[in-house]
């Protein structure tokens, strides 16, 4: 694995670095991921990946927004699942090893960074990851995140992340697709004012042994989605993930017709890669 080398430069991280914030504002770095920053400071990731995937099965369809060696500030990284485009050693390696921060993920998540000897080869420490598991809380300065459960069923032990502010509550599900108890039952527990919902079409991904083209079904499609917004309760969708590989990528104007009529979410926000979003 070689690190990510940024499009972009370095104006990004330093976009976040230098913003004022009131309350909580977050830039979508494509794929899944996101870097959040609240008015103290406080500076989080969650599912950061800066890789180009493996092609040509998985061929990145979008820039590298940063390189990791560019953060100056993290206090933690949240990550979903064991997937590789969740869980990457050059895109989470460095920002552990330069800032100091914590990763947070379950342990088939964890497992990952054993297996690859992330503190040898990124110099960082081993006491900076934490096994975390639904029903777990965490304060990380003005942040309250509650891990949950999620539902995806390609994945070992996926979770998911409500993130509470007196601004609002921001709920981030990876790659979680729609399960009635699972998702109804968190949307009950909170208000959730902004989530992001994995959107995408269907296609023909070669598989890792053969080479040969399999269907894929790995993302929520449009009614799904909605689906999963309204079981949250869920005010503002961000969809992410259809920006990023080639063959699986949606358009996601067509979630304002999917949410159509339906009481949640109440709007539908698309954000395209390096944007900024208030919560």
């Amino acid at each position: 694995m070689t690190s990510p080398r940024s499009d972009w430069g370095d104006w990004l991280p330093n976009a976040v670095a230098d913003a004022s914030v009131d309350g909580v504002s977050l830039w979508y770095l494509g794929c899944n991921g996101f870097v959040l920053k609240a008015s103290d400071g406080t500076t989080i990731f969650v599912d950061p990946y800066f890789g180009l995937g493996t092609p040509p099965r998985t061929v990145r369809m979008i820039p590298v927004p940063m390189e990791p060696t560019d953060v100056t500030a993290a206090d933690a990284i949240l990550v979903t699942h064991e997937h590789s485009d969740h869980v990457d050693g050059p895109s989470q390696g460095p920002i552990l090893a330069g800032t100091g921060a914590t990763m947070y993920g379950s342990a088939a998540s964890l497992e990952r960074t054993v297996e690859e000897a992330w503190p040898d080869r990124w110099d960082c420490r081993r006491d900076q990851f934490e096994a975390v598991e639904a029903g777990d809380q965490l304060r990380i300065g003005s942040l309250e995140i509650s891990v949950e459960a999620a539902h995806d069923p390609l994945s070992a032990h996926p979770v998911s992340y409500v993130v509470e502010h007196e601004a609002g509550t921001f709920f981030h599900g990876g790659d979680t697709r729609y399960d009635e108890d699972t998702l109804t039952d968190i949307g009950r527990r909170y208000e959730i004012d902004l989530g992001v919902v994995a959107f995408g079409s269907n296609g023909l991904i070669a598989d890792k042994e053969t080479g040969e083209p399999r269907y894929r079904d790995w993302y929520c499609d449009g009614n799904e989605a909605v689906s999963v917004a309204t079981a949250l309760r869920m005010e503002r969708l961000v969809p992410t993930h259809w920006d990023m590989w080639k063959g699986l990528r949606a358009d996601p104007r067509a979630l304002f017709d999917h949410a159509r009529g339906m009481e949640y979410p109440r709007d539908v926000e698309i954000a395209e890669i390096g944007d900024r979003i208030d919560l």
